[in-house]
Parts: structure tokens; sequence; C-alpha cells
């Protein structure tokens, strides 16, 4: 083939990118080359850098310095604010491409099926999540009228949402959020947040960085129940075995034995509490019944029979991420993945779907954090470039890069560009420089895509 591999990557966060750099670092970035289009439904990249971290977490947003380097290489182009598929189809991809690798993460919110989950004041913590990270598709105000609220989960979103409810707007107005959240955040009554999880110390899923963020707000007073420090064989065994899960529960146990301060914001860390049903009256959220649990030996838990009623105003459930189903590809409902095999997508037969792979969450579901999606983009890449090598991969129809951009002028999509982006980019930085911050980031996608557009 004398022409360079086009290849097609639906999905522009980190999974995305990844796959992008891998492709540039392989043997498939010599003569003739490789050429390389992300398509993002956001009118900006970044997928869950932007939308899906803590605004007060800079040091993970700075792996946006890394990617900025992949999409800064001339074999990779940008096209945002371009939805599959109701702007470009499967077909339509793979008419002008290669190979089409999908990293559409995950954005939804897992189930929890207890009874009260529909009630008014119970959330997912990805749409509360979306909200304070300034995505433009969802309500631009928030409900934060409940002084004691809960929190279900104990993992790293289970800690992000506790921690933006505990804190005062003041201490989030030098990060990146818009106005409308700064004044949302003004008006949040919260002053007890309660995190439930149903096992123990040494199976919680912080990281013990974002742990011990906690404790650093001068607003915010950890408290851990000292009854709540309890391990077994199997807790035992995962201490010896995870340095991080040995650091989470030194944390908690330190926390346990310390008087409780002054700080205003009490925020309680529950373990060995199982959420069994969200109370309310009127239709609104009015407390938590939750069971105690105790271990069993294995580092499981096992109902006490011992119930618990909280008096709580809302409830968020931060249980996991679910990705949304691709038209045209198999699907795994209970996993909510793609079927896929070392990110080839299979059918249900077991055989190959030629040309389409998958990397990051849509691949293995959302568990693990942002560096760990590395290791899929190489090891999907590395298997589309074996089926490049061998033949397997049937030419596209238009494989000319103009081609792509000629399709959607004419479709009438409004698509945003790397270069739109170093626009949006400016734009955001130039808002934030009269009050000192590094920027405010932009919600409206109108105004993002004039801002990429130099309007």
């Amino acid at each position: 083939m004398s022409r360079p591999l086009r290849v097609a990557i639906v999905g522009a966060g980190p999974a995305g990118i990844y796959a992008a750099d891998a492709l540039l670092k392989s043997g498939a970035a010599a003569d003739p080359g490789v050429s390389i289009d992300l398509f993002e439904r956001m009118p900006a990249p970044f997928g869950l850098i932007r939308y899906g971290v803590a605004p007060d977490h800079p040091r993970i947003k700075g792996i946006v310095t890394a990617l900025h380097q992949v999409l800064d290489k001339p074999q990779v182009r940008l096209f945002g604010n371009v939805d599959y598929p109701r702007d470009i189809d499967l077909d339509e991809l793979r008419s002008f491409y290669d190979a089409v690798v999908f990293s559409t993460g995950a954005t939804a919110d897992r189930a929890l099926d207890v009874p009260g989950i529909d009630l008014d004041g119970s959330y997912g913590a990805a749409d509360f999540v979306s909200w304070y990270d300034g995505h433009p598709d969802v309500p631009r105000t928030w409900p934060l009228d409940a002084e004691k609220v809960a929190v279900l989960g104990v993992g790293n979103v289970a800690l992000d949402v506790a921690r933006i409810l505990a804190k005062t707007a003041a201490e989030l107005l030098p990060t990146e959020i818009p106005p409308n959240v700064h004044d949302g955040l003004l008006a949040n009554k919260a002053r007890e947040i309660h995190v439930f999880g149903r096992r123990g110390p040494a199976q919680a899923k912080f990281s013990p960085m974002e742990l011990r963020e906690l404790d650093h707000s001068p607003t915010i007073e950890v408290i851990v129940n000292p009854e709540d420090i309890d391990y077994d064989e199997g807790s035992i065994a995962t201490r010896r075995g995870n340095k991080q899960a040995d650091m989470v529960a030194k944390t908690l146990e330190n926390w346990a034995i310390r008087d409780v301060g002054d700080r205003p914001h009490k925020l309680f860390l529950h373990f060995f509490e199982s959420p069994t049903e969200i109370l309310g009256a009127d239709g609104r959220v009015t407390g938590l019944r939750t069971e105690r649990t105790e271990l069993d030996g294995t580092g499981n838990v096992k109902g006490t029979g011992s119930f618990t009623d909280w008096d709580l105003g809302a409830v968020y459930r931060a249980v996991g991420y679910l990705s949304d189903e691709l038209p045209k590809l198999p699907w795994d409902i209970a996993s909510g993945t793609v079927p896929n095999e070392g990110g080839r997508v299979v059918e249900e037969s077991g055989e190959h779907l030629e040309s389409l792979y998958v990397t990051g969450w849509i691949r293995r579901g959302p568990v693990g954090l942002i560096g760990h999606t590395k290791g899929d983009a190489n090891e999907t890449v590395a298997n589309l470039l074996s089926d490049h090598a061998e033949g397997r991969l049937p030419a596209p129809a238009s494989p000319a890069p103009e081609a792509v951009d000629a399709f959607l002028a004419a479709r009438g999509v409004r698509f945003t560009t790397w270069e739109g982006w170093y626009r949006l980019d400016a734009a955001e930085k130039a808002l934030g420089a009269p009050e000192g911050r590094e920027r405010v980031k932009i919600v409206e996608r109108d105004r993002m895509l004039d801002a990429s557009e130099g309007v």
C-alpha cells in the first residue's frame, strides 16, 4: 500500500489519544506512514480529563500536557462536535478508513437496585460530575438544598463528589469552574456528608493520595468510626499484597483514633454499612436505611440483620460508570462493553469483525486509573497492525483525508479542529486572567463552537 494507513478513532479522551500515540510510535509511522483522525462528540477533546475529573485536581489534569503532544503531531487530526452515529455511522467510517477504533469510554451511572432510588433527591454521581465540570449537555443548575447528604460508594468518584459537596464555593473559585457552578455552590447547604461502603477499610477502592486530600481542606473535618476499623484473614492478605490498599487502611486508622476537630463541614466515612433502601416522603428523599455487615474471613461481607435509618436529605450513588451501547456493534449487556479479544471486536460466534477495534473502558469496563488505558491501547494497536500486516484490513473506498472534510461539510456538521481547540483554550484562559485563574471553562456548546472558530 503506497498511501498511509488510515485509522479513525471514535472518542478523543485519554484512551483514544493513547491509541493514536501507540500508532505513531509503531512501525506503521514509517513510510508510507499512518494517518489518524479522532472523532469527538464534544467540541473540545480530552474526554474524562475535561468532563470527569474534579476541578480541584490540577495534578490529574496535568495529563493534558502529554495528550497535547500527541494531538500536535501532523499525522493526527481532530474532528470535534461530531456524534457517532448521528453525524457519521459505521458504514460511512469504514468507507474512509482501513480501521476504526472505538474509545468512547463510560459516562452514565450504573444502576443501583434498591427501593427509593427514583425519589426526588436521589442522584447519580456521573450527572453531578457532569454539572460541576461544565458539560455542555446538562442543566446549568443543581439542587443543593440538603444539609445532610449521603454518597454511596468507596471509589475515587465517591471521594470527588463528597469533597465538592463539602468544600466551600470560595475554596473552589480559583479552579476552572464556570460561573453557574460557582453560583450553585454558593447556595449549597450541605454541612454533613456521609460516605457509605458495604465492606471494610481494606476493600476501599480509594487511591491513597485522593483519600489524604480530603483532609487538606481547612473547612472539612474527616471522621472515621473506630468500630469500622476491622480486618479478617482476607483483608490482611489484601493489605500485604497491595501497597495502595495498605496505605489507605493506615490513613483510615489514623483518622479513627484522633479527636474530632472543629472544622465546620463534617465528612463521615462509614464502612460495613450496606444500603438497602432510600427512604422518602411525599416523593422526596428523607433518609437512608443500611444493614450492618461483617467480614466473613475472605474479605467479603455478610449481613448481620441489624439496620440503621440515617436522617438525610439527598443521596448520590457512586457505584460505577456504564458505557452507552454503540449501534451496529455487538454488545455485552452485563458488563456494558463491546465483546472483544485483545481489542479486536468479535461477534457472538467469536469471529472478528474485520477492521473494528476497541480500547479503554468500552473495551474492559470502567475500572482502573487513567494511566491503565495505555496498556489497552498498546495491545489493541498491536493487533490492528498485525491484521494490517497480514492483509486482513479491507481497503476503504475513499481513503483521501479531504474526503472526510467534504462529507461532514455536505452533511452540515459544524465540526471543530485541533487548531480550533487552541482558540477555545485561549478564550477560556482569557476569561480566567482578570481573576488570576488559569482558565474559566466555557460551558455552552454554541459558545464553545464560536470560540473554536474565532467568532
